[in-house]
């Protein structure tokens, strides 16, 4: 199934939390944290302005994105996870 975002909404696939911590102690599933970065998935035509354009997207597919905690909406599709966050929720994009 292909998931395909309204307006300026970007799905995101969040990045596993990690295992391990710097110092090599393994965490436990309960002591992980969320995970705040992913990769994005898909991304939306953008917001429609009042002039009746488009707004462009800042963000495109495959881009490695930071976003908030609490922000967006948690989404399971065919078994995976992933998270629906408007574009002005992501804080950054990630260069390598």
């Amino acid at each position: 199934m292909k998931l395909n975002p309204l307006e300026d909404r970007v799905v995101v696939k969040p990045q596993e939390a990690e295992a391990k911590t710097a110092g090599g102690i393994v965490l436990p599933d309960s002591a992980k944290e969320k995970p705040l970065m992913g990769k994005v998935i898909s991304v939306g035509p953008g917001k429609m302005l009042d002039s009746g354009n488009r707004g462009a997207m800042s963000v495109k597919k495959n881009d490695v994105v930071l976003y908030g905690k609490y922000g967006g909406s948690d989404v399971e599709v065919d078994g995976v996870e992933y998270k629906i966050l408007r574009e002005s929720e992501i804080l950054g994009i990630v260069e390598k």
